[in-house]
């Protein structure tokens, strides 16, 4: 009997390629479609196709990353799909597969010569899906036989730096970022950017697009094309000012950090009246100066400086920052520093644009005429029009978080929680995020409270479900409980991804409840936190937390939520 052929490959993602072919066997199973399977990886495979099988087969499914042995199948008619495809749905791959599949042509097999890629990948916080991009770009590269070399940004900085001879021999500059970007140093390259999400979703689909679509950088850190003036390419057009806001979150979160953690340590060493003048020349009241009126005085000027950064590249950092810094004296917060990040940015790039000089005097731009102006426009808007009602939008809702108690403090605990569970990483996740981050450099801490503790719970509860309901869990999906439960315990919410990718209506459903169940103890409980980052790990320090026992319980509460709800729910594996 004539039947459909799999083939999966998981390159160093063996996890992730054992659940795809088990999502296909069960819906072969469902649709009464015999399908014989093979799953390849790390230069092994697990029951390989026979020749009889191929012979007999009408058509073969050509799953994930790696060598997938497709010389074997000659002129069988074929489906290609990514892993995350199968296990988000399943269902789809095979209506593909069915509808008919492309035979190859000899133009497709023939082996497009190897390029030599250098990649450039980047989150707000630089932790989870830096590297989760960086990974797909470089199985993808593997598997296609291109050499490719991948630097990651963070809030650390970057690790594995380009340098000067690897850019100049490279065929293309991939760039798959969700925060801006420094291009100067890839002047005269073909460059092509995107988001992490693409390399994640599909490496090689991204690098196939990006030879095709990289346009030339030309200096400055701008884009040039044939036509005329610079744009960004289409992926970041479709970013859009989440991604510029991203930027100025990701640059904004070291001050935070340092400030935050400073803080704390001057009240263990000097007490609650550390910061006051008359213990001016204490260790508690200096560092309580550095991390009070150093760390996070820089907070809102460096969040606005590198919005504006992101969207009109170096020109617009002085006056982002200005405008920052006037947002901060003025009382406007986090608020008015976005609002002079955007104002600043989009103003400076309009400048840079319509403003025609001698090439002689083109120099005179970036250092004179663009800094002058577009902090003169910025400075005077935030002054006259934007500073005060700002200011006063801020005050109403830093009053109304303080005072918060009873349903709404439950509310908002619910919704800060419940949004850190809904993409795990993701547009929601990343909006909670950056507002309870924000909302530190006010003063309003119990926000960062709900949203940390939102964020641990999703892989800290699939850990638990593991453990507690092992029947409802193959034996790769028990053994990746562990990890899950490591990145839960240091808030890396992108640890429950794999779970969510196999069965997402029943595990998201159960992760958002879990984590909103935390979110509302925390905030109901009197929960706060001065550090944006870190899990368990920040417990320890004195002060960082208020109510620690309060933290531990909504931790507990929210990850047996999930860990209950995802046992109940999901159906015994096979």
């Amino acid at each position: 009997m004539a039947q459909l052929l799999a083939v999966v490959g998981g390159g160093d993602l063996s996890t992730h390629a054992v659940l795809a072919a088990e999502a296909l066997r069960k819906a072969a199973g469902r649709r009464n479609t015999p399908i014989t399977l093979e799953l390849r990886g790390k230069g092994a495979s697990g029951n390989p196709l026979s020749d009889a099988a191929i012979a007999e087969a009408r058509a073969v499914l050509l799953v994930g990353e790696g060598d997938l042995g497709e010389a074997r199948f000659g002129a069988l008619h074929r489906a290609r799909a990514a892993i995350e495809d199968v296990l988000t749905d399943v269902n789809a791959v095979f209506d593909r597969l069915g509808a008919g599949a492309e035979a190859p042509s000899p133009a497709a097999s023939a082996a497009a010569p190897p390029k030599k890629i250098v990649a450039i990948t980047s989150c707000p916080t630089g932790i989870a899906h830096t590297f989760m991009a960086a990974e797909g770009i470089q199985a993808a590269a593997q598997a296609l036989g291109h050499a490719v070399r991948v630097e990651t940004q963070g809030s650390v900085g970057a690790r594995d730096a380009l340098t000067a001879p690897e850019i100049a021999a490279a065929d293309i500059v991939l760039i798959a970022a969700d925060t801006g970007v420094d291009r100067a140093r890839f002047a005269g390259k073909r460059v092509y950017a995107t988001n992490t999400k693409a390399a994640i979703r599909d490496g090689k689909g991204l690098i196939a697009t990006a030879l095709a679509e990289a346009q030339m950088q030309a200096a400055g850190g701008t884009e040039a094309t044939a036509d005329g003036p610079a744009r960004p390419a289409a992926a970041e057009r479709q970013a859009g000012a989440y991604k510029h806001l991203m930027t100025g979150v990701s640059f904004m979160l070291p001050f935070v950090v340092a400030g935050g953690l400073l803080i704390a340590l001057a009240f263990a060493f000097g007490g609650i009246d550390a910061m006051k003048p008359e213990n001016a020349g204490t260790l508690g009241y200096a560092l309580g100066e550095i991390g009070a009126k150093a760390a996070f005085a820089l907070i809102v000027p460096a969040l606005a400086g590198y919005i504006a950064y992101s969207i009109a590249d170096r020109p617009g950092i002085a006056p982002g920052m200005i405008g920052g810094m006037l947002a901060a004296n003025l009382q406007a917060g986090f608020l008015g520093g976005i609002a002079a990040g955007f104002i600043a940015g989009y103003t400076t790039r309009f400048l840079n644009r319509h403003i025609r000089l001698h090439k002689n005097l083109e120099g005179l731009k970036p250092v004179l005429i663009l800094p002058l102006l577009a902090t003169t426009v910025t400075g005077l808007l935030m002054v006259y029009v934007v500073g005060v009602p700002v200011a006063a939008v801020l005050a109403a809702l830093t009053e109304w978080l303080k005072g918060m108690q009873g349903a709404s403090a439950l509310v908002l605990g619910l919704v800060l929680g419940g949004m850190m569970a809904v993409d795990m990483g993701g547009p929601i996740n990343k909006a909670a995020y950056a507002s309870a981050a924000a909302l530190l450099s006010s003063g309003v801490d119990a926000p960062m409270a709900a949203v940390m503790l939102g964020g641990m719970t999703p892989p800290l509860g699939i850990a638990l479900a593991t453990r507690l309901f092992p029947s409802r869990f193959t034996a790769p999906e028990r053994e990746a409980g562990g990890a899950a439960a490591v990145l839960g315990a240091a808030f890396i919410t992108e640890g429950a991804i794999p779970f969510a990718a196999a069965d997402p209506l029943r595990v998201i459903p159960s992760m958002v409840a879990g984590s909103a169940v935390a979110g509302a103890i925390a905030l109901t409980s009197g929960v706060t936190l001065k550090v944006p980052h870190g899990g368990l790990f920040v417990l320890p320090i004195p002060n960082a937390v208020t109510n620690v026992t309060g933290a531990l319980i909504a931790l507990a509460a929210g990850t047996l939520v999930t860990g209950l709800l995802v046992g109940l729910l999901k159906k015994r594996a096979a």
